[in-house]
């Protein structure tokens, strides 16, 4: 499979039918890299120890500005993706937005584990059931799921 690179202004949507699904692919496996490297940021940050104090402090601290700090952190990402030229600026931006993420889950992850012990890992459980099952379905039957974003936006 070849990567995709897109000349200037040329959009993904107007490309052929390959390239197509090779940019899915593509962006489907960053989005699963995505996912896996928010995972590990989290459970190090608990088996660490950190994520106590960092919950306690988020948590004791005004919302409005830990919003405010994640919105300034997404918006700098974004814009460095948008941007950038270079690939591994992108990727760093990609990582930035990832531990940013990771950030913010911390205190709803934290009183979650406080309240009910084991919910985090049934959740985490159920979830990759669904995306495997998700994924399988999309690759085996390689149909085109466009038309349930509109339910999805709805929902």
């Amino acid at each position: 499979m070849t990567e995709f690179r897109p000349s200037a202004g040329q959009a993904v949507a107007y490309a052929d039918t390959q390239t197509r699904a090779t940019f899915l692919v593509q962006t489907y496996l960053h989005l699963l890299g995505s996912i896996c490297a928010f995972a590990a940021f989290e459970i190090y940050l608990f088996k660490s120890g950190l994520a106590a104090p960092m919950a306690e402090a988020m948590l004791g601290t005004s919302w409005l500005l830990v919003l405010g700090g994640f919105m300034i952190v997404g918006m700098l990402a974004t814009s460095a993706a948008h941007r950038a030229e270079s690939l591994m600026t992108q990727y760093g931006a990609l990582i930035l937005f990832v531990a940013a993420e990771s950030v913010i889950f911390v205190p709803l992850l934290y009183i979650a584990q406080s309240y009910a012990p084991g919910v985090i890992e049934s959740a985490a459980t159920v979830t990759l059931v669904g995306f495997a099952g998700l994924t399988l379905v999309a690759f085996m039957t390689r149909t085109d799921f466009s038309f349930l974003g509109g339910v999805l936006r709805w929902g």
